[in-house]
């Protein structure tokens, strides 16, 4: 796939620039930009790192939203922060420009290096208490290398911009495809399964992924804010898929492209009770009639099987859609 263009910052207006110039100028501010400028962080990982009082921390943190350099958001009991995006044009030279092998950016990186170590042990002791149940499931199915090189086959060297992970679970589609694209967000109900995910990216080196905790059937995002929207694995564990792929579908910008993953249909039973899954896998014809009916055509869609003469009793199905009414309207007005 190829490299992706960067994402063109917008202008700043000017009386904007001189609050934020004015947020920025203060030594404790401008600390944490610095910090926020490698991933999203809370108040107490910000409280560790800088070895001040809540309070304090969170006044500061409340003058740079105001100034619309940051932007919190939830997860849970959880306040996390990071750059706002509007603001990185204007932010990113000053950070660029700054000295960070000297303290105290130095010392601040170091903690914060610590605390993302502590971050990533707490990850993997949870989900060292989820592996003994998945390891199961991975083992009914061909590897998942082989399932990431097929996605990344289907998906092709058309440039992407922009993506979303609905139901990201520890992250697996964002570490593959995040490199690939100018911004890659996670969305996933649980702030566990978020603290794995955010954990394996740290350590994969994208730490400035965007992830969110919101539900499937009502994505925090606008109509047509991404050019890829991935569904990867999810469905199954869903009392109303097809309404999931609607609220998907609302998500992809025109031109854009819904991707789904999961099982074809099976009769392993014990998947219900063992793994949660509330379906036993999806015919072709039935998940592509619902994203049609969602809007999206020129479905298609390949399985994945065991070839080495293995006996895996699940089938992996990819279903790739697209919106085409960019591309008709386009091609309409062109004959006009």
């Amino acid at each position: 796939m190829s490299d992706t263009d960067p994402i063109p910052t917008a202008s700043i207006p000017f009386a904007d620039a001189v609050g934020m110039l004015r947020a920025v100028a203060e030594e404790t501010r401008l600390r944490i930009l610095a910090l926020l400028a490698d991933g999203e962080l809370s108040v107490s990982d910000l409280t560790d790192i800088l070895g001040q009082s809540q309070p304090r921390i969170s006044r500061h943190l409340k003058l740079l939203v105001e100034a619309g350099l940051v932007e919190r958001h939830r997860e849970g009991a959880w306040a996390f922060f990071r750059l706002r995006e509007a603001s990185i044009g204007l932010v990113d030279p000053m950070i660029d420009g700054l000295d960070r092998e000297t303290p105290p950016l130095s010392e601040d990186r170091a903690r914060l290096d610590a605390v993302r170590e502590q971050r990533a042990e707490s990850a993997q002791a949870f989900f060292a208490r989820l592996a003994p149940k998945w390891d199961s499931l991975r083992s009914l199915h061909v590897p998942e290398a082989t399932v990431e090189a097929a996605v990344l086959d289907a998906l092709g060297d058309a440039p992407i911009r922009s993506l979303v992970d609905l139901g990201t679970g520890t992250g697996r589609m964002l570490g593959l495809l995040a490199p690939l694209v100018g911004r890659a967000t996670g969305l996933d109900t649980s702030h566990a399964m978020l603290s794995v995910a955010r954990a394996n990216l740290e350590r994969a080196g994208l730490s400035k992924v965007d992830l969110r905790q919101g539900d499937i059937h009502a994505p925090p995002f606008g109509r047509g804010s991404f050019d890829l929207v991935v569904v990867h694995q999810v469905l199954h564990y869903l009392d109303d898929p097809a309404r999931a792929l609607r609220e998907a579908t609302r998500l992809v910008a025109p031109g854009g492209r819904l991707l789904v993953v999961d099982f074809a249909p099976h009769s392993l039973e014990h998947l219900r009770e063992t793994q949660a899954h509330r379906r036993l896998g999806f015919a072709a014809d039935q998940v592509s009639n619902w994203l049609v009916e969602a809007g999206l055509d020129h479905v298609e869609h390949r399985d994945i099987a065991p070839t080495d003469g293995t006996e895996h009793p699940l089938t992996v199905t990819l279903w790739l859609a697209e919106d085409t009414s960019a591309a008709a309207l386009t091609s309409a007005r062109a004959v006009a």
